[in-house]
């Protein structure tokens, strides 16, 4: 394996990560407002995810980073055709993390009200956004000779992207309904697996279908037919345990669904990290868009001295605060 497809695949274990840790971060975000009935039960759900979700999006900090430095024109055509997705994405981002911090430096409801109404809609925005970027990555944009981006807006906006953009949202809701129904005791817990019961065939129904156009229409590769088929069981597993209450197991199956369908993405997109649907010449592949052979090897020697530490500091962090949360007192 040559070093431009390794950082393909690291790149894409990075985003799998982000997607898996923030989905039920961004789940929890949308249900804080949509699901809890009182300020008690929204505390409640903001402790499941206090201690992490910050640490979450380092996984994104990190995919950019690398996306910038081992294929910079990868990076730069991306960032620039998706210039307003990204823009919102990074606005709600910001938004959700000033609203986490801000909601309890005060003790009047109409000011944690403004607070949670802004985690929800910067939760439910990046969720739907990243399946239209990653659906439109995958399925390829106008592109000229010279890799520039030469669409619009409505290019984006597309069937396909849109099916990418419903079904991220509704799975990392499903997600993050499980994620509540895992870390909560009493009547929180016995409510959000019964959400989850409900909307999980939603988000599962939207999964099936965006998995099928995928590897109909997209990529008729034998890899990418395996990881799509083994997204949908693991979606379909998740279904059935979270019926009998099995919550460890049903978190499993909707973290397995999710980063499966992420890395079946990957592969229908490789050997291209854009396709061109203009100019054929403008198509970004693994061997065009990479980095110097130095750059890279610099790269690995780096990403295999320090990636362990931090993926051990994170799962240190889950393991300390792996526990249930009570109800808070009212």
């Amino acid at each position: 394996m040559d070093l431009s497809t390794f950082w393909f695949l690291a790149i894409a274990f990075l985003f799998v990560g982000y997607f898996v840790l923030e989905g039920f971060d961004f789940g929890v975000g949308v249900l804080m407002r949509t699901f809890a009935r009182d300020d008690a039960e929204r505390r409640q759900l903001l402790g499941t995810i206090g201690p992490v979700w910050d640490g979450n999006e380092v996984w994104l900090i990190t995919g950019a980073g690398a996306m910038f430095a081992a294929f910079p024109h990868w990076y730069a055509s991306v960032f620039s055709g998706f210039y307003l997705p990204m823009l919102f994405i990074l606005l709600a981002l910001i938004v959700r993390g000033v609203a986490f911090e801000f909601r309890g430096k005060r003790e009047d409801a109409a000011w944690r009200a403004r607070w949670d109404w802004a985690i929800l809609c910067g939760s439910l925005l990046p969720a739907l956004l990243w399946g239209l970027i990653f659906a439109n990555i995958v399925r390829g944009v106008p592109l000229a000779a010279d890799h520039d981006y030469t669409g619009g807006l409505v290019d984006l906006l597309n069937p396909f992207a849109l099916l990418g953009a419903a079904t991220f949202g509704a799975v990392f809701v499903w997600h993050g309904a499980v994620f509540v129904a895992l870390k909560t005791t009493g009547e929180v817990r016995d409510r959000s697996n019964r959400l989850a019961s409900r909307f999980g065939p939603v988000a599962v129904a939207l999964l099936l279908g965006f998995l099928a156009w995928l590897v109909v229409d997209l990529s008729r590769d034998a890899v990418t037919i395996g990881l799509g088929g083994a997204a949908a069981l693991a979606a379909v597993a998740a279904l059935a345990t979270n019926r009998v209450r099995r919550e460890g197991w049903a978190f499993a199956g909707t973290a397995a669904a999710i980063g499966l369908t992420v890395v079946a993405l990957f592969a229908a997109l490789h050997p291209a990290v854009l396709p061109s649907t203009g100019d054929p010449a403008g198509t970004l592949t693994i061997a065009n868009a990479a980095a110097s052979p130095y750059s890279l090897k610099v790269m690995t020697w780096v990403a295999v001295l320090f990636l362990p530490l931090v993926l051990l500091y994170q799962g240190w962090t889950y393991w300390v605060f792996r526990k249930r949360l009570a109800p808070v007192t009212r």
